[in-house]
């Protein structure tokens, strides 16, 4: 039998015009801006991992500073080292602890990017 000339195969060919999920292609970014599980538990993840920084550099500064009270109430005509200990030696501590606890949130963060894009 032979085929009628209107009703003949034409095969096109392109470049594909789907792109993203319907080839297998990744982005944990839109996971996390369209609020799915998955981004839910990436943020999640930053959100504890901050939250262990932010309890340690807590729980650091309770016992460096907790004790100062107790110190001071055993000493108690001591005023001028009270002075000296709150307003000089504690000052580098501080400023050191601070120094952690920012380098350690902006390392978390970047490790959060790091997981996100090398996919």
């Amino acid at each position: 039998m032979a085929q009628d000339p209107t009703e003949r195969r034409v095969t096109v060919t392109g470049p594909p015009r789907r792109t993203g999920g319907a080839l297998g292609y990744y982005r944990p970014r839109t996971e996390i801006d369209e609020q799915t599980t998955l981004g839910h538990t990436y943020v999640r993840s930053l959100m504890r991992s901050q939250l262990r920084a932010g309890l340690t550099a807590f729980v650091v500064l309770g016992l460096l500073v907790g004790p100062l009270p107790l110190l001071f109430a055993a000493m108690p005509g001591a005023r001028r080292l009270e002075w000296a200990v709150l307003g000089f030696g504690l000052y580098a501590p501080l400023v050191l602890l601070a120094r952690w606890y920012v380098r350690r949130a902006e390392r978390n963060e970047r490790d959060l990017v790091r997981l996100v894009e090398d996919r």
